[in-house]
């Protein structure tokens, strides 16, 4: 499967955007998703995840409450809608997918097979 994301720009602190992360090549509902980001000389962080089914969701910790992933495998397309944007998100944005026949989710980026190309989020203070 071949995944575009999209969807980043700049942004003002408290202000929303949101990621889409498009699929080709394969059955989309017959993977679940992950959302990553990795800012400049920090580690890769896991975002939000969802199941091929939509069913079953995952947010890190510190980002539950403002972010929300979705999916609509109709469109092949996962989104991630960004919400009370801080500094502290500003990060290219990553998509990746793992092909299951399970409902799981999946929150380690060693999980994926697949990586799409990222899509960079600015948010000015």
């Amino acid at each position: 499967v071949q995944l575009q994301a999209s969807g980043g720009g700049l942004v003002e602190a408290g202000g929303s955007l949101r990621l889409s992360c498009a699929a080709s090549g394969r059955t989309f509902s017959d993977y679940a998703v992950g959302w990553f980001r990795q800012a400049p000389e920090k580690e890769r962080e896991f975002v939000a995840a969802i199941s091929r089914a939509g069913v079953r969701t995952s947010y890190a910790g510190s980002l539950k409450g403002r972010f929300t992933i979705s999916r609509d495998n109709a469109k092949n397309t996962v989104y991630l809608q960004l919400n009370s944007l801080k500094p502290e998100d500003t990060a290219p944005y990553y998509c990746a997918a793992r092909g299951t026949v399970t409902g799981a989710y999946y929150t380690e980026w060693n999980d994926y097979n697949y990586w799409g190309q990222g899509t960079q989020v600015t948010v000015s203070s």
